[in-house]
């Protein structure tokens, strides 16, 4: 469902489809923010994209990159229980500074000081860490309103199809059924689920 009169019964992937020239170098920046080299592992970005995504109570996006991040080896409900409390139970220590960062960027991004930096520094992080981090909860600010503001909903099939999808073929991939489909290639497996 969608709240676009032109795509009422549609997906994200729907909206993807009609707006490609958008669609297409979000997944690219997301490919190369998610999936390229990068201080933390893909599980890590996948898990600071999926709590930025709870924290703005963006249920599809939580649902389908917490699954993403608990594929990669995320310990399962741990996003769950970092939205919901304001410790950190199950995280690294080390890894405390960037959550909290986090949170503070997404809630309330105005009051990000020095000292936020340089706790992610003083844990043993690097610059390259903070920007990563940063670029992370910035996309997925943007990306859960695209959601939230178009009134993107989503059947547990769609979300399964598109996890899928990003554990198999990555950011590009969502890129690459665009193309196909655009040129009449294939449809894919969830387009209206």
């Amino acid at each position: 469902m969608t709240y676009l009169p032109s795509i009422p019964n549609g997906t994200l992937f729907d909206i993807f489809l009609q707006y490609p020239d958008f669609s297409e170098p979000l997944h690219i920046f997301l490919e190369n923010l998610l999936r390229g080299p990068s201080p933390f592992s893909e599980a890590e970005r996948e898990m600071i994209a999926s709590y930025v995504s709870g924290l703005n109570e963006c249920r599809f996006c939580c649902t389908a990159h917490t699954a993403v991040a608990e594929a990669l080896g995320t310990p399962e409900g741990l996003v769950r229980q970092l939205v919901d409390n304001d410790d950190l139970p199950g995280v690294e220590e080390k890894f405390w500074p960037v959550l909290r960062y986090v949170r503070k960027l997404t809630k309330k991004p105005a009051s990000i000081e020095q000292s936020d930096i340089d706790a992610i520094l003083e844990a043993g992080w690097t610059e390259e860490a903070v920007v990563h981090a940063n670029l992370i909860c910035g996309a997925f600010n943007l990306f859960n309103r695209w959601v939230e503001g178009l009134g993107v909903d989503a059947s547990p099939n769609y979300v399964k199809a598109s996890v899928k999808q990003l554990l198999a073929g990555g950011y590009l991939g969502v890129n690459e059924m665009i193309k196909g489909i655009l040129t009449n290639q294939r449809k894919p497996e969830y387009r209206s689920a």
